[in-house]
């Protein structure tokens, strides 16, 4: 399996200007690979291919002395990049869909340089060698595993520089669990598992809501194009960030403690973008962020030989856990109160009950098959 391992990266006021001097190449790279596109189908009616375009950069280095300072790897990319944005753009076409055509890449809207073979780079104790900058300080706080793929240099919004390496991993399996657990998710309450354990909302953006208001009101003060207004930008950049990478934090450890307790682990497929119409809701569910627990337990599953499975949520919160019995509920309603067999309990415990059912009932089939 692929495993990604990502470093945050120290370079020195040279190796900085010479980072960004190569992301503003490759910019101006893909920009003029979309205008050949634009033209080439506009004048002559011809679309052109990847490979078309990638056999052009040898007269575009010696006609522009930027572009031969990249490393031809991260050069070839960026041909991909684009490739990658029109197939995108033909697919949701030719699907029904109305997508927006690639654009131009803006001044600073460029922010990645992607080495697709381990050729072009090298994690050496506390450097990373890149090619054609030079070893670069990184904060190594977890070893390599496995063989190294591919590397993409990022720098974020707040000007820090970030790498990440791709892997090919074993996957390590955890001793077997017989253990099983339901996850409902809520916004009152982060999680509710089957066992009747809750996990508190933490609600990382309101914490941070009143500051990101103030950040933003000095934004929108600040005159285009002044200094002020780039360090404003900053600003509401950090107060972004820190709500990242709490959530984040707070996803990665959640998950790591129920694959590591529980051998079948089963959720609700939400559909999270048909549920944010709802504007009175919609930013305590992106606050929640479940699709991102989700994804986290999937691949920490898949990596510790646990089960993960989701399960359609439909009338989980309506159905008894102990008799089956379908009791329709208000959203006020917190408390289940079966008329047929008098249970009472919290109406999140029994949604996450009938979910661990639907995931145990998911699975039965295949263990059948596998006992013949």
């Amino acid at each position: 399996m692929h495993k990604v391992f990502k470093y945050r990266l120290y370079p020195t006021h040279k190796q900085r200007s010479v980072l960004c001097k190569h992301l503003e190449a490759c910019r101006r790279l893909y920009n003029t690979f979309v205008c050949d596109r634009v033209q080439a189908f506009e004048q002559r009616g011809v679309s052109l291919s990847m490979y078309d375009q990638l056999g052009k950069l040898p007269f575009l280095k010696t006609d522009w002395p930027p572009v031969s300072d990249v490393h031809s790897q991260v050069l070839q990319n960026v041909g991909v990049r684009v490739d990658l944005a029109f197939k995108a753009f033909f697919r949701r076409c030719k699907a029904g869909e109305n997508p927006g055509f690639p654009r131009y890449k803006g001044e600073g809207r460029y922010d990645s340089l992607t080495y697709p073979q381990a050729t072009g780079f090298a994690l050496k104790g506390r450097y990373l060698r890149l090619g054609k900058v030079g070893l670069v300080k990184v904060r190594q706080h977890r070893e390599l595993e496995g063989n190294s793929k591919t590397c993409t240099v990022r720098r974020s919004a707040t000007g820090k520089w970030y790498a990440t390496i791709v892997c090919d991993v074993e996957a390590k399996a955890l001793p077997e669990s017989t253990e099983a657990v339901g996850i409902d998710v809520g916004l009152e309450k982060f999680a509710t598992l089957s066992s009747g354990q809750q996990i508190a909302n933490p609600r990382f953006f309101r914490q941070e809501e009143h500051e990101l208001a103030k950040a933003q009101r000095k934004l929108s003060l600040a005159d285009k194009g002044t200094p002020e207004r780039a360090k404003a930008r900053k600003i509401v950049a950090r107060v972004h960030e820190r709500i990242r990478f709490k959530r984040h934090d707070f996803a990665h450890q959640l998950a790591r403690r129920l694959v590591n307790h529980y051998g079948l682990i089963s959720v609700e497929d939400l559909t999270i973008n048909g549920m944010v119409h709802n504007h009175c809701l919609s930013k305590s569910i992106h606050d929640a962020a479940w699709s991102q627990l989700r994804q986290c337990l999937s691949y920490k599953a898949e990596e510790a030989g646990r089960t993960m499975v989701a399960v359609n949520p439909a009338y989980t919160s309506q159905d008894c856990s102990q008799c089956g019995h379908r009791h329709r509920k208000t959203l006020s309603e917190r408390v289940h109160v079966c008329p047929c067999c008098s249970v009472v309990m919290d109406r999140d415990e029994n949604a996450a009950r009938n979910i661990l059912r639907l995931g145990l009932q998911s699975q039965a089939p295949s263990q059948e098959a596998a006992a013949l």
